[in-house]
């Protein structure tokens, strides 16, 4: 059985070699062209302003591009552009505690992002939307200040994915 098994798993190596078939496991599709990306600076245009989300959501997505794909940044005439700024920060409550009591149980954090995607290469391909996550969290206990950090790594981790994919796994 353990023979038959392996010969099959063999065949269909060999059958993928000689078919020239490729598996992408990082699930982009760049074009083969596309060689340079121009990522902004996200402005916080959100009414609630936290001075850092700026600057860390704009180095998570360039530390996404640069993990997950060939591209290089470049500050002008890139292949590709992304832009946008930050548009919400929301602080809302998710559940009560007591029904009696309007305490709130759990709260959300929520940061939403104006994206402007530009693919030179093929304009078919850009895109200019919102994208939005959020992350909840025990109100109880520890106040947001304590835990807003990680949590807009956390959301920031999210929504870096989401654009990433967007732009080049055209999910």
């Amino acid at each position: 059985m353990l023979k038959s098994k392996t010969i099959a798993v063999l065949l269909l190596i060999v059958s993928c070699t000689l078919n020239s078939c490729t598996v992408k496991l990082s699930g982009a599709s760049i074009p083969p062209a596309m060689k340079t990306i121009n990522i902004q600076f996200f402005e916080n245009n959100a009414p609630l302003v936290v001075p850092y989300l700026s600057t860390q959501f704009t180095e998570a997505l360039k530390t996404r591009i640069r993990n997950q794909s060939r591209l290089s940044l470049k500050l002008t005439d890139a292949d590709a552009t992304i832009e946008g700024r930050i548009t919400g920060y929301d602080v809302s409550a998710t559940s009560l505690t007591d029904n009696r009591q309007a305490t709130a149980g759990t709260n959300r954090l929520t940061i939403t992002i104006s994206v402007k995607y530009t693919n030179n290469l093929e304009p078919k391909q850009s895109f200019e939307e919102p994208f939005s996550r959020y992350k909840e969290y025990p109100s109880a206990g520890q106040p947001l200040q304590s835990i807003e950090a990680q949590l807009i790594t956390d959301i920031n981790n999210q929504l870096t994915e989401d654009i990433f994919n967007r732009a080049f796994a055209q999910w």
